[in-house]
């Protein structure tokens, strides 16, 4: 999942004091619902699909054609690559002023929103479609469902962390894929012999590393038991000896030059380049990078793309068949939005993540919660390849997903520090006491 930036705790507190003064309904210019009026509203949507990939040029084409359909709304659209939506969405929580519609993420950012009183649910009109509510995969509500309220539904799925590997270059080295760490940690020292970087890395928006590699190797070493205590402040802390042996074991990674020179200084999509331009073995990253790879890789890179997972760590406690990840984002609905404005709200909604915008989602070669048959005539082998793995990988937290926004921040920025030689145990006592400041613990 991808992160979860600065603003601290304290602006969602404030947030809650404020919406209380403004979570009244919208101005008259609105438009009131009066039995299937046509009104005229505005409906402003902020989202990340900014990209040239096919999810975000299929998402971008629903707003689209949701507008031409609509002409009684108007869309006030504005697209923000993903850290800088999640930055801004935490600056207007803060003074109260959030879009009428957002892309948000379950857990840990749901949660604040709620608390701050700045979302309203979705029960009433996803009741009204139980063919559409009853679809979605086991549990894919449940991080948007706050105390037995419903808030969003996902628009996708997000495992976080999968490796893509050129078969080409494997072969040409005599690599062997790597099953075990012990061979992660050959094909690397094979790689990097041989001038090829062995796994490309784009750490500059510093959610990469956390999301990407860090959450499924802790929990491949703390096991998930051990980790949702330590967030909870129950029982576990981050500075406990095997949350540090984590640290360490990706710092050993770093150590032994598995990425390249200068990847806290380049971003995800560049990182992608160097392996689509053939100058990597491996890349580290979400289900999320598949339509981005179907979309702009040349076919002779393509053609010899496949898919694993991390390899189990040596005597970790966790299950080696995983792989970080949540249910994927949904769209929230201001609290303040109500009458004709809530109506087109909520049609919105159905368009984007209800059974067409699933399969739309679906043919980008995007992973979906919900329950629909991939079409194996249409879609990319590799996408096939994918859904395939995922049916034997099952997926664990997510370290952003269940954190606090305040000690995520730190732990983004704690990777970046621990991978350019930084000390595990000062970096575990960041983390431990963000993650108890900010639960009051």
């Amino acid at each position: 999942m991808k992160k979860i930036t600065k603003a601290s705790l304290a602006m969602v507190a404030a947030a809650t004091m404020l919406a209380g003064c403004g979570s009244g309904q919208q101005a008259d210019d609105k438009g009131t619902a009066a039995g299937g009026s046509k009104d005229k509203v505005k409906l402003s949507v902020w989202h990340n699909w900014t990209g040239q990939d096919a999810k975000a040029i299929a998402m971008r084409k629903i707003l689209d054609d949701f507008q031409a359909a609509h002409p009684e709304v108007t869309l006030e659209v504005e697209g923000l690559p993903t850290d800088g939506l999640k930055t801004r969405l935490r600056t207007v929580a803060a003074a109260d002023e959030m879009p009428d519609m957002f892309v948000m993420w379950p857990d840990a950012m749901t949660k604040e929103f709620v608390n701050g009183k700045l979302l309203q649910p979705v029960d009433e009109f996803l009741n009204s479609k139980p063919e559409w509510k009853n679809n979605f995969i086991p549990n894919a509500l449940d991080g948007f469902t706050v105390d037995g309220k419903t808030y969003s539904v996902p628009m996708n799925l997000a495992p976080t962390s999968f490796i893509y590997y050129n078969q080409a270059i494997f072969d040409k080295y005599n690599v062997k894929v790597p099953k075990t760490w012990d061979e992660l940690k050959t094909a690397i020292d094979t790689f990097n012999k041989n001038n090829v970087i062995p796994v490309a890395l784009g750490n500059k928006a510093n959610w990469v590393a956390q999301s990407t590699i860090f959450s499924t190797i802790g929990d491949r070493v703390t096991g998930t038991d051990w980790f949702l205590k330590a967030a909870a402040q129950d029982g576990a802390k981050f500075t406990d000896p095997e949350f540090v042996k984590a640290l360490t074991v990706l710092q050993d990674l770093g150590k032994s030059k598995a990425f390249q020179d200068g990847f806290n200084s380049i971003d995800e999509n560049q990182m992608i380049q160097l392996y689509t331009q053939g100058k990597a073995a491996m890349i580290i990253d979400g289900g999320w990078a598949m339509a981005n790879l179907v979309k702009t890789a040349p076919e002779q890179i393509l053609g010899t793309t496949h898919i694993s997972i991390l390899p189990p760590v040596d005597g970790g406690k966790g299950e080696p068949q995983t792989t970080a990840g949540v249910v994927g984002t949904g769209m929230g609905i201001s609290k303040k939005v109500a009458g004709a404005q809530k109506d087109a709200a909520m049609e919105l909604l159905y368009a984007l993540s209800g059974p067409e915008g699933q399969k739309a989602t679906l043919d980008s070669s995007t992973l979906v919660s919900y329950k629909i048959d991939i079409d194996k005539s249409k879609a990319h082998p590799l996408f096939i390849e994918l859904n395939e793995l995922m049916k034997n990988v099952k997926i664990t937290p997510v370290y952003d997903s269940k954190l606090s926004s305040a000690a995520v921040e730190v732990v983004n920025n704690g990777l970046q520090e621990l991978l350019m030689g930084g000390n595990p145990e000062a970096i575990a006592k960041k983390i431990q006491d963000a993650q108890a400041g900010a639960i009051g613990k």
